[in-house]
């Protein structure tokens, strides 16, 4: 099979457009997510038009390849590993930014655009792209929509999802199609744009987007309160929602976080709290926001920044960078966990409980706006004898979350890593339901095979 789709791609490629070196097959693998089982792909494409993902489909679908779509490779979930004997589609190359309508508050952009330059360029008009992951430098907006991505932003102006109007998809069998609009408003037909969005290229290949713009804010404060120990600053989370304040960023770091910034900046964060709540108001209000939050953060015990801080804005960054350099591994393991907000408080202190319990370490960032949770458990590099009770602590703090009225994954992708849990938050009914709708775009099971859905478990014959 690999022979003949080589064969395949030289006659319908040029020869830069794919490869099938070694070197080049174990770079385009994985992505940043732990591996499970390691692939090399049957050979690597960089598409660089719809015509050449059109190309690749019909080419896969008359030799029955599996596609394994990629944009900047920096998912955390598995998303996008290779599978056996597959292709890896790559749209990193498609990276042109179409249109952008300022007075209709529209971006055109193809799928391999990086989420900064787009911001980039809506910052020359007033505006901006509001999704911003913690790898918006790097990550493509198809990605992006892919996993239905959050960021920081999240808070006030959605995940991915909520600035998505319409798509350009291609079909497992080559086909395109396009969804939604460019209105803000419409309901003509079932939302096929929003089915697409965080379906993981498992139903077709986003090639294409229409975007919501926002407002480039006129005025942004940034606050930072310390607080003794990071139970009181997640209830500093509702004590603001309770005065009717609505930050655009609101993000928590507990202690061990602190320590690890100190070690990585040469700050002194830990000194001055157990734990950080960082705060970002936005638009003509910003100011008097601010000015409520600080006092409402007082009340509770907070050390809190004077009106004007550059350190704030600074540690604003810093935070995007909190979950450190390492990569998970079978040592260190990083969730996605989103609860209620009214249950935060109680989540950490389950997460603080569970570490505790099985003797691993813990560190806990969180996009506390949301009660989107980003847990790391960890056991020292080498000792093996430990990795099953950092599972198992991995295993628990699902449960214990999933308990709480929460998700799996509130912006990262159930990818190939979270697959296993997925049954524990969806009755097998409603995973029924989904394999449904993945056998009618992709019925010969083609795109990005075991990701995103369990496969059907067929009883045993009797």
């Amino acid at each position: 099979m690999t022979a003949s789709i080589t064969e395949a791609l030289q006659a319908a490629l040029p020869a830069e457009r794919f490869s099938t070196s070694e070197d080049v097959l174990a770079a385009y693998a994985v992505d940043q997510g732990p591996v499970l089982e390691h692939w090399l792909p049957a050979a690597v494409v960089w598409a660089e038009s719809i015509e050449d993902v059109q190309a690749v489909m019909r080419l896969a679908s008359r030799h029955g390849v599996p596609v394994v779509c990629r944009g900047a490779g920096t998912g955390v979930s598995g998303g996008a590993h290779a599978t056996p004997d597959c292709l890896v589609l790559s749209l990193e190359r498609m990276n042109r930014i179409l249109e952008i309508h300022p007075e209709d508050e529209v971006a055109r952009v193809e799928a391999g655009v990086i989420n900064a330059d787009l911001n980039a360029a809506a910052a020359e008009y007033g505006l901006m792209y509001a999704p911003d992951p913690a790898s918006y430098k790097l990550s493509t907006i198809g990605g992006n929509i892919a996993t239905n991505a959050g960021g920081l932003r999240c808070a006030k102006y959605g995940v991915t999802r909520e600035s998505v109007l319409g798509l350009d998809v291609v079909l497992a069998d080559g086909s395109l199609i396009r969804t939604g609009r460019r209105t803000f408003k419409g309901v003509a037909g079932y939302d096929l744009t929003g089915l697409f969005v965080g379906s993981e290229g498992t139903l077709g290949v986003v090639v294409g987007a229409t975007l919501r713009l926002r407002y480039l804010p006129t005025d942004v404060h940034t606050i930072a309160a310390f607080f003794p120990e990071v139970t009181t600053a997640a209830a500093g989370v509702l004590a603001v929602g309770k005065a009717r304040v609505q930050p655009a960023i609101m993000e928590l770091l507990d202690a061990n976080t602190l320590v690890q910034l100190d070690e990585e900046q040469g700050s002194d964060l830990r000194q001055r709290g157990g734990a950080l709540l960082l705060i970002q108001t936005d638009g003509f209000g910003a100011e008097i926001e601010a000015g409520i939050i600080r006092t409402v953060l007082r009340q509770l015990g907070a050390t809190v920044t004077t009106e004007v801080s550059e350190e704030a804005v600074r540690l604003v960054e810093l935070r995007r960078h909190s979950r450190g350099a390492e990569v998970d591994d079978v040592f260190r393991v990083g969730e996605d966990v989103a609860v209620p907000r009214s249950r935060l408080v109680h989540y950490i202190a389950e997460l603080e409980r569970i570490a505790a319990e099985r003797g691993v370490g813990l560190k806990v960032v969180a996009h506390a706006g949301d009660g989107n949770l980003h847990p790391t458990f960890w056991v020292p590099a080498g000792e093996t004898d430990k990795v099953p009770v950092l599972d198992a602590a991995l295993d628990e703090s699902i449960e214990v979350g999933l308990a709480l009225g929460g998700t799996i994954t509130g912006e990262h992708g159930v990818g190939q890593y979270k697959l296993r849990w997925l049954p524990l938050e969806q009755r097998e009914e409603v995973l029924e339901l989904q394999r449904g709708v993945k056998e009618l775009f992709d019925p010969q099971g083609l795109l990005n095979p075991g990701k995103a859905l369990p496969e059907r478990v067929e009883p045993q014959a009797s």
